[in-house]
């Protein structure tokens, strides 16, 4: 049955699966919790969602995955991110546990984003106080990375392997939040398997394959990796495959309003097909029937 945690996650397919494929959205979230507390431009801070990724990736349901998706947005805790990764520093008061922030901390993105994009502003006129990070985690950041691995550990458990996509959508070009250098135009899609070793190499280049064979450009670890969820949940070695896929919003999308384009029904089209194509896939690498 699906899994409804309203302001939180969605979990579709769950009583329908038939392979051993488990999709993600972790950043399409649109429901801005009340506490929020931001100074920034509400359209503004909206560049930060990967706005309509769960719904373009809605027909994996069909092809016999689960899809998970948050519902709160990333800039207000980042499902995508360590529990850890917070600079200390922008925080009033002291947190309970150990923090380690990382680059993306840094450029202001970290577990709890502190600039809005695409310029890199700052997201609020206060620190943010540890008890509101801690209630984030707590609330938000936790149960989704918890019930992503549930999914993980159950179809694992039932096939003896599982294959997971994690979906994201990427400015069509950097911004000034970005490590690459600001303006620096992206492919259509970027495809991160952290340099080899979240996935075995096949899973990438299938996908890389499918997306080629349509005229899509498509770059692999550059400039996307691949964040916390596929490093968390990749483990070939086990039989655990995990692959970040990033999609250029100008195939879909007004970055502006957030309004579908006109290429909208094609991409989904494209998804549709590729659950499809990844359905076969998997099912030929598995352990043959669930038990």
């Amino acid at each position: 049955m699906s899994l409804h945690i309203p302001g939180v996650l969605t979990v579709e397919g769950a009583d329908t699966q038939r392979v051993p494929l488990v999709f993600d959205s972790p950043h399409s979230g649109v429901v801005y919790p009340e506490d929020f507390g931001h100074a920034a431009d509400p359209l503004q801070l909206r560049h930060a969602e990967d706005t309509h990724v769960h719904d373009l990736w809605s027909g994996a349901v069909a092809a016999g995955a689960v899809l998970l998706h948050a519902h709160f947005p990333r800039s207000y805790v980042d499902a995508n991110r360590a529990a850890d990764d917070m600079d200390p520093a922008v925080l009033e008061g002291t947190y309970p546990e150990p923090l380690n922030p990382s680059v993306k901390s840094r450029l202001g993105i970290g577990l709890c984003w502190t600039r809005v994009p695409p310029g890199g502003e700052p997201l609020y006129d206060r620190p943010l106080t540890a008890a509101e990070v801690l209630a984030r985690v707590e609330t938000y950041h936790r149960p989704y990375q918890s019930q992503l691995r549930a999914l993980l550990d159950a179809t694992h458990a039932r096939w003896g392997a599982v294959w997971h996509v994690d979906c994201h959508s990427m400015q069509e070009v950097a911004s000034a939040m970005s490590t690459q250098e600001r303006g620096t135009p992206r492919p259509d899609f970027v495809l991160g398997d952290l340099d080899g070793t979240s996935c075995a190499p096949e899973f990438t280049a299938t996908v890389q394959e499918f997306l080629t064979g349509r005229g899509y450009s498509v770059a692999v670890n550059d400039p996307y990796k691949g964040m916390e969820l596929v490093r968390a949940s990749g483990d070939p070695a086990r039989r655990r495959h995990s692959l970040q896929v990033e999609v250029n919003r100008k195939l879909y999308m007004d970055e502006t309003t957030r309004e579908p384009n006109a290429g909208y029904a094609d991409l989904r089209g494209t998804f549709d097909a590729l659950s499809e194509h990844l359905a076969g896939y998997v099912v030929s690498l598995s352990e043959g029937q669930p038990a």
